[in-house]
């Protein structure tokens, strides 16, 4: 498959909450939540602003002019928060293009970024029952710690 990833533009930042929702680890078997959680403040801070803040930083993978994921940063409060200086990563893909390695080409282009940018590492939240978490790891992100049903991932960058 033909695909591009590029820098997203401000005319399409709204399209991250469209992404946000579909990020949404949803099991086997259970039912999908209402768009509408998107809504809530826990979620909001992914995408609340989006571009106004230093460290928002964006990347759309896109065939034949169709926007089909997102992987996006930003040093916010979320569920993978480590501290003040290091961004946290999202990313999006419509499920029809999952497991075909754009993921994970979206994931290295975004790191390669960050580090040239001089950030130390970079950290995320993913459900333990999550696929993607061997897509994490396969990009160098290692469990920082975990509970019950997550893990906090870290990407040190300039190791």
């Amino acid at each position: 498959m033909d695909y591009i990833i590029r820098e997203i533009k401000k005319s399409e930042y709204s399209l991250l909450s469209d992404f946000l929702y579909e990020s949404i680890f949803i099991p086997e078997g259970i039912e999908a939540p209402p768009k509408s959680i998107i809504n809530i403040p826990e979620f909001q801070v992914y995408v609340s602003d989006f571009g106004s803040w230093k460290h928002d930083r964006a990347l759309i993978a896109e065939t034949d002019g169709k926007v089909i994921g997102v992987v996006w940063v930003r040093i916010m409060n979320d569920y993978g928060h480590i501290n003040d200086e290091t961004p946290s990563f999202a990313i999006s893909l419509y499920k029809e293009y999952r497991g075909l390695g754009i993921g994970t080409a979206m994931m290295r282009k975004m790191i390669s970024i960050l580090k040239a940018s001089g950030y130390e590492q970079v950290s995320l939240s993913v459900q333990k029952a999550n696929y993607a978490v061997k897509m994490y790891q396969k990009v160098g992100f290692e469990v920082f710690c975990e509970n019950e049903e997550e893990y906090i991932m870290i990407n040190y960058l300039q190791r």
